[in-house]
């Protein structure tokens, strides 16, 4: 299968004795950039979708033939694994199964599938969590969704920050309990909290998102930590990159005085240019 040996590095972060940084992709040249530098994994984000995509925050506006179109753009461009936020699944059980269908089509490398009530109901400004036997039935349904083996999946809850550690230790273990392949944690607070996750449970964790006493990677490595996020701060770097060279190009500066721009070099290197010239020599017999 043409994205197995991008499954098996995911599977291999999660099987090694190290905790690893995910760079935060979005589009064709994003991975591209995390791929040259070194990353060895990419994290595709739900807000980071909307944003690419919609221009619109996250608010599970952006659909799963949105985000899978811009999962299989990510795969044609680049090698490098791409674990995905498939949110909440897109609908119930069934939907979760078809969500995974779709995004082990489009070439993802692994995806997790939360606990979280998405979109939020009517009338709640809080965050609330589905019941834990629908979480298990969705992580049931993603399960049997997906037609390669290699393909990870993840089950993920939010109840740490949401209803009590406690819960979050409920519902991981009865996550495990389907076989799912990894733990996704958010809104873990403490040592003592991620200590208690992880010793009530046995499977690769992932956590997206913690205070500063949990960046250290060797500890978080001691606790079975295999994948730390540290959030989605280059597509923040890049609205901010567009808008300033935009603002003084209205100001009047001239193109050739702008500053920050990208070398020739470089937007060769993202673009393989290298590549694509030498193909056009060898089936279109043009001179390189």
């Amino acid at each position: 299968m043409a994205f197995r040996s991008r499954r098996e590095k995911l599977r291999s972060i999660l099987s090694g004795a190290t905790c690893v940084h995910p760079g935060s992709v979005y589009d064709a040249i994003s991975i591209r950039i995390a791929e040259d530098l070194g990353f060895p994994l990419g994290m595709f984000g739900g807000s980071v979708a909307s944003l690419a995509v919609l221009g619109d925050p996250d608010i599970t506006l952006i659909t799963l033939t949105e985000l899978g179109e811009q999962m299989r753009r990510m795969s044609r461009a680049s090698t490098l694994p791409v674990l995905v936020d498939a949110d909440h699944g897109y609908g119930n059980a069934l939907n979760v199964r078809r969500t995974v269908q779709e995004l082990e089509t489009a070439g993802a490398a692994g995806l997790t599938i939360e606990d979280t009530l998405l979109p939020a109901a009517f009338g709640e400004t809080k965050t609330q969590l589905i019941s834990l036997e629908e979480g298990l039935g969705k992580m049931k349904a993603a399960l049997s969704g997906r037609s390669d083996p290699s393909l990870v999946i993840m089950g993920r809850t939010g109840a740490a920050s949401i209803t009590s550690i406690e819960d979050a230790i409920r519902r991981a273990k009865a996550y495990e309990a389907t076989g799912v392949d990894a733990l996704f944690f958010t809104g873990i607070k403490s040592r003592a909290e991620l200590e208690a996750v992880a010793a009530a449970t046995r499977l690769p964790i992932v956590l997206g998102g913690a205070p500063e006493e949990l960046s250290t990677p060797d500890y978080l490595a001691s606790q079975r930590v295999r994948i730390a996020l540290q959030g989605h701060a280059p597509i923040a770097a890049a609205t901010q990159a567009v808008y300033d060279t935009l603002k003084v190009l209205r100001e009047g500066t001239a193109p050739k005085a702008l500053k920050g721009i990208a070398s020739a070099e470089m937007m060769g290197r993202v673009t393989r240019e290298a590549e694509t010239r030498a193909r056009s020599a060898d089936v279109l017999g043009l001179k390189t």
